[in-house]
């Protein structure tokens, strides 16, 4: 059935310290024709990715700047998430997906979950595939006022043929698409708008707040970790688009290099994410027992105040990706004024300003090398992140993808598309 999630109550005001009085003002101008318009999220999971992390800010504060907002998430069997993580890896350009098997289940749990919602809200917003399909039952139903988007937070710039043809009909009943990026989006796709909004980050939450340094070295030295000695991070789910064995592997051949040197990979075990155990046990494994490899996920107790004070604490960030559809860890790492190497694909170099705030890389070898020259380059390292917290600053926090949100509704409540912009990052 699905569960209405209840989130922390936030105040825009507070964000005035971090994104400046004009930004709040023109946020509060852009919300008073949307006073009390009723805006509903849905999605599949509440906690374990990025999605849900920006739902917790989001909702929050679109009620404080009046809007009626809500978050509820679809509940569904184990078989509905198996069908959908591989339609996810299709959607992505992944061959050899099974796509037949559990299609059943995911057009059912869809019509079964639909009967959990009544009312009219002016603005439906579906994230991702998975509740996708719900349009078919709930368009009709809500009535003519509402006005459907449909959020994707993937990389559907080249699905494999069977997963669009399942897709394609959902989406293009939308009234809107976002994508993270103009790249991300499928070539001939009939939606009447299509607009780029990339993801975000809240520098208040747990996650991304400041922390003393002290502190964040006494939580870090709590997991085994020795503080006096150089540390990588790497924070993400496990699964093979993130790559954690060539994070090892990266890991490994700066060891050589510099004996002391530490690893820790941090990931969070997602509902919708079957595979996420079974690649966490490969990282396990891959490690082979190495003390220096400290591989943490939630169900080790680790929580977001943590992964803070891992991102503060270490001496470089990395997110070795392969395949990405934004990558908000890497922000999250900028953020913490730290230099991030990480792969060259997806909404990464958006993020990363190569040679400036960290490294590109497209190998497990670029990996390793540039590590050593930031490791070994503490001045270089420091004014790298201090450029990649300020550029998070102008274009990556919660923020700036609220007033995104309020231009797209504008640009849907008037019928046009001059209010909705493709952002320029």
């Amino acid at each position: 059935m699905a569960k209405k999630i209840k989130t922390a109550a936030k105040s825009l005001d507070n964000y005035r310290r971090v994104a400046g009085d004009d930004t709040i003002e023109e946020i509060r101008a852009l919300a008073e024709p949307f006073r009390g318009a009723e805006v509903l999220h849905i999605n599949s999971t509440a906690y374990g990715g990025g999605v849900a992390e920006i739902l917790y800010t989001l909702v929050p504060l679109m009620r404080d700047i009046g809007l009626a907002a809500t978050w509820t998430v679809i509940e569904a069997p184990s078989p509905f998430f198996d069908f959908t993580k591989g339609l996810h890896n299709a959607l992505q350009g992944m061959a050899g997906q099974d796509l037949h098997s559990g299609l059943e289940t995911y057009l059912a749990t869809n019509e079964h979950e639909a009967a959990n919602f009544a009312g009219s809200p002016d603005f439906v917003v579906i994230h991702d595939p998975q509740p996708a399909p719900l349009i078919n039952h709930l368009h009709d139903r809500f009535g003519p006022k509402t006005r459907w988007i449909w959020r994707c937070h993937i990389d559907l710039s080249s699905p494999a043929e069977e997963a669009w043809s399942l897709m394609k009909p959902f989406v293009e009943r939308y009234d809107a698409a976002i994508f993270t990026m103009t790249e991300y989006a499928k070539g001939g796709l009939a939606v009447p708008r299509a607009v780029m909004i990339p993801p975000s980050i809240d520098p208040l939450s747990p996650k991304n707040v400041e922390m003393p340094g002290g502190s964040c070295k006494d939580i870090v030295a709590g997991y085994g970790i020795d503080p006096s000695r150089p540390l990588v991070v790497q924070v993400s789910r496990f699964d093979p688009w993130k790559d954690p064995l060539g994070v090892i592997d990266a890991y490994r051949m700066v060891r050589r290099e510099i004996p002391g040197v530490q690893l820790a990979l941090i990931g969070s075990m997602a509902a919708d994410d079957p595979e996420g155990i079974a690649y966490y046990r490969m990282s396990v494994e891959h490690a082979a027992g190495d003390p220096d490899v400290h591989i943490l996920s939630n169900q080790n107790g680790v929580g977001n105040a943590d992964v803070n004070a891992f991102q503060t604490a270490c001496d470089v960030v990395v997110q070795k990706s392969i395949r990405e559809g934004f990558g908000l860890t890497v922000s999250e790492g900028l953020w913490k004024a730290r230099p991030v190497v990480a792969g060259n694909v997806g909404g990464i170099p958006l993020q990363v300003e190569d040679g400036r705030s960290g490294f590109l890389v497209n190998s497990v070898d670029e990996c390793a090398e540039r590590i050593l020259c930031l490791l070994r380059n503490p001045e270089a390292s420091r004014e790298m992140g201090l450029a990649g917290k300020e550029h998070v600053r102008r274009r990556f926090l919660s923020t700036r993808h609220l007033a995104d949100y309020l231009r797209l509704f504008s640009a849907l409540a008037d019928d046009r598309t001059a209010g909705a912009r493709e952002l320029a990052v």
